[in-house]
């Protein structure tokens, strides 16, 4: 087998990769080691930015993006139960829209499907050879045969338990959080328009939703809790608490469709680059989904890596390779600064105590006040401009 562009990884980061090159003709394969159904069932963040949903359309995929997608142009910051909203449009002029992750990767499939180019599912031992050579190639096994894939580059987009980043000699930088987040999904309508970040003395809260009919909330729990102490009635008493109660009063209650305990931690792999090898996506960082950055990192290393691959296959040049790792750095250090900044504001951290809370809520005082304030994290939400 032969491709231009080996893609490890059948999450958003490598079909929307695959999806990009194929609208100017570059020819790529996509390896995934799970099933199908397993990677279309996996419950994602739902928050796009304007220049995620430019790149959606861009690769041909935005018709029902557009169609069942929610624009807000605002957000909700709940101190302590009281209300105030950050108006994105009136701040900052744009908006952020309301997709899940899922449905995104269920669209880029279809498309990958209909274009006659499916990911390959279900392959096994993937393994990257010479990746600092001009000739790399992947072998993998599937139902029960070897397979060389020969190809010109390789896009590393199997996330943190991948093997790709394992390839790239690297500095890690990381924090784990000392706490996680427990979710609920339910076929509930959201109890706001717009999602509510709560920041509370009993810990954070979070109302989102996936559609007019199917709410996810989420509570902060310590990294020790268990999921089965958790029953629906006692998340949705929690929430009720979190969120105050002008919300709790909107919140319809019903009973859970999935349930999980999410640890939070940021991380990021420097260089993301070796040799022919490109990182994108989880496979060079992560970020906690306080800020909504992960899937929208994603697609803007996707993006720019496209636009780099697609400069050196049609024109030779490479220029765009070459900065590919700092440019896309730049971006991700100032996405990692706000989700580490807006997780500080609205979380409980076990060794803070009443001076820490005081802080905390001096500062939403403050945003609830400040244009400035409120300008600045309006235009780190929807999304800073995307450079190289």
């Amino acid at each position: 087998m032969r491709t231009q562009v080996a893609i490890i990884g059948a999450g958003p980061a490598g079909l929307l990769l695959s999806a990009l090159l194929h609208q100017d003709d570059i020819d790529s394969v996509v390896l995934e080691r799970q099933t199908r159904t397993h990677v279309e069932g996996r419950i994602r963040a739902g928050v796009l930015e304007e220049g995620s949903v430019r790149l959606l359309e861009r690769a041909g995929i935005g018709e029902r993006m557009h169609r069942e997608g929610l624009i807000h142009e605002g957000v909700n910051l709940a101190a302590d139960g009281e209300l105030f909203r950050i108006d994105f449009a009136k701040l900052v002029g744009t908006h952020v829209m309301v997709y899940g992750q899922t449905e995104v990767t269920k669209d880029l499939i279809v498309a990958a499907v209909a274009g006659g180019r499916p990911p390959i599912f279900e392959a096994a031992d993937v393994a990257l050879h010479d990746v600092d050579s001009d000739k790399p190639f992947v072998t993998f096994s599937k139902d029960g045969k070897k397979e060389k894939l020969d190809c010109d580059f390789i896009a590393g987009c199997d996330g943190q338990h991948g093997a790709s980043h394992t390839l790239v000699p690297a500095r890690l930088f990381e924090r784990a959080y000392p706490f996680g987040w427990l979710g609920i999904m339910a076929d509930v309508p959201p109890c706001n328009d717009e999602l509510i970040y709560a920041s509370h003395a009993h810990g954070f809260a979070l109302a989102s939703q996936r559609s007019r009919k199917r709410s996810r909330y989420y509570l902060q729990v310590p990294l020790d809790e268990k999921l089965g102490d958790w029953p629906d009635e006692r998340i949705w008493d929690e929430l009720a608490v979190r969120l105050g109660a002008e919300a709790a009063a909107r919140m319809t209650r019903g009973p859970s469709i999935e349930k999980s305990i999410a640890p939070l931690r940021s991380a990021v792999i420097e260089p993301m680059r070796h040799g022919r090898l490109f990182l994108a996506g989880d496979a060079a960082h992560i970020v906690p989904p306080t800020g909504a950055k992960g899937l929208n990192l994603a697609v803007a290393d996707v993006g720019r890596l496209a636009d780099a691959l697609i400069a050196f296959c049609q024109r030779k040049e490479t220029d765009r390779l070459d900065r590919y790792s700092d440019a896309a750095l730049r971006h991700v250090w100032k996405a990692e600064r706000f989700s580490w900044w807006f997780t500080g504001l609205t979380h409980r951290f076990p060794d803070s105590g009443p001076f820490e809370r005081r802080m905390q809520m001096a500062e939403l005082d403050y945003l609830r006040g400040s244009r400035a304030a409120q300008t600045a994290l309006a235009e780190n939400y929807v999304g800073l401009r995307r450079d190289g």
